[in-house]
This record gives C-alpha cells, structure tokens and sequence, in this order.
C-alpha cells in the first residue's frame, strides 16, 4: 500500500493540535508532527503577507488522502488551507507498515 505525508499550514498551534488529534483519533492518520514558528511570505488578496503559522505534518495512506483534505477543510479556519499530498517512494520498511498498520 502507498504512503503519503500531508503538509498543511495553519494559523496557531492550538488549531494545529486540534486537527492533528481529530485526524488520529479518527485514524485518518497514523501520526501528525507539528512544527511552530514558521515564517510564512506570500501575497493574498493581492496584498503581501508575513505571516507566523504552524507546519502540520500527516502520515496517511493514498486511499486515505482525499477524506484527509475533507476532514482538515471542516476544521480549518483559513478561506483557502494549504493542503496538499505528497507520497513516498522509500523510507523505514517497519515504519511504513505501521502507518498501513494504523489507518486500516
């Protein structure tokens, strides 16, 4: 089965906890790392931002992916999150299986 990291940026770190723990819970996920005290630069609305925000990381399955981005776009506070999947073409055999192992 393939496996996919989903990278999502959210506005604080209490959003990102109750996102990463919904997702767990609900075993869309097998794990969410969080990482604070990113430095966001993009343009919005035609505006340039500077913004902090807080890296969710996902671990998942591919057939888990769609109902994921769902799951974190009911959750989100942002108009348009970033969400987006990426899969895995390697890595830790055991760990690989443990994240099959806990969405199935």
């Amino acid at each position: 089965m393939k496996v996919n990291l989903i990278y999502v940026t959210v506005g604080s770190k209490e959003e990102a906890k109750l996102i990463g723990r919904s997702l767990v819970e609900s075993r869309l996920v097998a794990c969410v790392n969080i990482i604070d005290n990113m430095n966001s630069i993009y343009r919005w609305e035609g505006k340039l931002q500077d913004d902090q925000e807080v890296i969710l990381i996902a671990k998942t399955t591919e057939t888990k992916v769609s109902k994921v981005v769902e799951r974190v776009k009911k959750l989100h506070t942002y108009d348009c999150p970033c969400i987006v999947s990426l899969p895995l073409t390697g890595g830790n055999p055991s760990f690989l299986d443990w994240i099959v192992d806990e969405v199935t």
